[in-house]
Order: structure tokens, then sequence, then C-alpha cells
């Protein structure tokens, strides 16, 4: 079989790309908001045999006025952002997504979000599951022809069972690396959905629902 041979790209090519490229990588200290939840396919049928309320999640991260920043090849920096609702409150909006489609078991159950923290009775839920949000980051370091992204996050996640006051608190962290030959603030959006994914999962995997309550699984 003939072999194929890869032929370099001239001079004047890595020139012109490397003028393509730079001519993007200069910060104008923008922000750019991220809409991180992945939108998920509506679930055919929900247990109505349970019910979970989520109460927004305490942002207890050192810096809260953004998630990160990009640092640009010729200087300057973007700072990236959520967009629309606060952290906590995005975080549990996403977490009732995940619990509502696709939960324990793959189940999907009856869940909605809280608008604020501590007025869920037992006449309302079995289950109130609250968070503490300690890291939620995404930064990224353009260089020649590449930009690599890291994400990371760091959640408490506490469930309180109605029905006798017992509670199970997990502690959840995941990071996602990528490199990146062009950039998008797109792939910043699906590495972030990403870690939360692994931080979801990694919650249902030790955890379990038995007679209206939320156990460790392990």
């Amino acid at each position: 079989m003939e072999k194929i041979k890869m032929r370099r790209p001239s001079v004047g090519i890595l020139f012109v790309a490397s003028l393509l490229i730079g001519a993007g990588c200069a910060g104008t200290g923008q922000t750019v908001h991220l809409d991180v939840p992945q939108k998920q396919a509506a679930a055919l049928s929900l247990d109505p045999a349970v019910r979970i309320v989520i109460e927004p999640f305490d942002d207890r991260r050192a810096e809260k006025t953004r998630l990160g920043l990009r640092t640009h090849l010729w200087g300057g920096v973007t700072y990236f952002d959520l967009a629309g609702e606060r952290p906590g409150v995005v975080l549990a909006q996403a977490l009732a997504d995940r619990l509502s489609t696709r939960g324990w078991k793959d189940r999907a159950w009856t869940v909605r979000v809280a608008s604020s923290v501590g007025a869920t009775t037992s006449q309302d839920a079995d289950i109130v599951i609250s968070g503490q949000l300690l890291d939620f980051s995404a930064n990224a370091k353009s260089r020649v022809f590449s930009t690599v992204v890291n994400t990371s996050s760091k959640l408490v996640i506490t469930a309180r069972n109605l029905s006798d006051q017992s509670t199970t608190t997990r502690n959840v962290e995941g990071s996602q690396r990528g490199t990146l030959f062009w950039f998008c603030d797109e792939d910043v959006q699906l590495l972030l959905a990403a870690t939360l994914k692994d931080d979801f999962d990694r919650y249902l995997a030790d955890t379990k629902i038995e007679q209206k309550a939320v156990r460790t699984a392990r």
C-alpha cells in the first residue's frame, strides 16, 4: 500500500496563519457570559412517589465577580461569567434538570427549585437538597497556535430527609482540560458543562433513594 506523505506547510503559510490568529488574540477586558447548563430532553414520565426540592446553592467562592478569564497572546484579558441567574441558582436548576430527566437509576424524578432557602416543609416535599458552591471556574491561556482551557469545580451537596430529619452530605469535585487550535467561547461552555455533569454523576453514584429518602449508596 502506498504511503501518503504529509507536506509541511511553508514558512509563508505559517506566517500568515500566525497573523490571522494573532489578530484575534488581543484582549479588551470585556466579559463573555456563558450559558453553561446544557438543555436536556424532557422526561416522558416522572416518578410522583418522591417529591424533591432543591434550594439555591450557597455561593462560597473566593472570587464571586466572575468565573475566570482568558489571557490573550498579545496581551489583555477577556473575563468569563455565567449568563442569567446567580451561580447558586444556576447550579440548583442544573441539578433539578438532571434529576427530572435522568436521576438515580436513570429514572425521572419529580423535582422543583425553591425560590428561597429554608421555607420547605414536609407537606411540600420528602427531600430537600441544598449545596455549597466552593469552586466553579474556567480559565484559558492563549499560546502560539493553541489555547489551553482549564475548568474546575468543588461542591458540597446535602440532602435532608424530612420524614426523619436525617441528612446525607457528599463532597464532589472535578476538572476538565482542553487544548484548542481555534478558540471559541462555546468550547469553554462545553468544558464547564462536562465538569458539572461529572459532579452530578459522582453524586448520584454515591447516593440512592430508599423509602423516600436519600441514603449513602456505599
